[in-house]
């Protein structure tokens, strides 16, 4: 999960700071409910102005925790929590035909062009949807985001390795093609 992902997950929960050297997502860090959005390396009085503003959005709101367990309560007394429900086919272009494509045999998800490759062992199709629609109806247990182009079935990654650049390089099952992780999700093999 990137931090517009979890700030969109976040929000209204708790109060969050964008501290990052990519000034491109400022905007959508604050659509998600930011509170600010520091820039790397970030200065002393900078950091100060971004304590300062989050402990006057302290003073004015109501506990946030009390919120949380009056809204917790409130589901249970109504049935219970209801477990989010993922995408589970793929309605995709094959040629001139539609094919409906379980994502368990889904290997990887890549923007080419207007549109979003949906690779499998056997063929690959095209769907309109763009990947950032998508990585939100995807189970993020079933799959990864590593790059801002192509998300990965986890099940379907064979190896890790780096290339002569030191980039990671995903090799999938059942594909000759591949992939690389780029900075952002390097996190999700941290151990390699």
């Amino acid at each position: 999960m990137d931090g517009i992902q979890a700030a969109r997950a976040l929000a209204g929960r708790v109060h969050v700071v964008f501290v990052t050297a990519h000034d491109k997502y400022a905007i959508a860090a604050f659509e998600h409910g930011a509170v600010d959005y520091v820039l790397k390396p970030p200065e002393a009085e900078r950091v100060a102005l971004t304590c300062q503003r989050l402990r006057e959005r302290l003073k004015q709101e109501p506990d946030p925790m009390n919120d949380l367990l009056a809204q917790l309560s409130q589901r249970l007394g109504a049935g219970g929590v209801k477990p989010r429900e993922y995408m589970r086919w793929v309605q995709a272009s094959v040629g001139t035909t539609i094919r409906m494509i379980p994502t368990g045999d889904v290997l990887f998800f890549r923007t080419e062009d207007k549109y979003t490759r949906v690779q499998t062992q056997s063929f690959e199709a095209l769907i309109r949807k763009p990947i950032k629609e998508l990585i939100d109806e995807l189970d993020p247990a079933e799959f990864w985001q590593i790059h801002r182009a192509t998300v990965v079935r986890v099940d379907a990654v064979e190896q890790v390795s780096r290339n002569f650049r030191g980039h990671q390089i995903v090799h999938v099952k059942g594909s000759a093609e591949k992939l690389e992780v780029s900075r952002t999700f390097n996190h999700l093999f941290k151990q390699m």
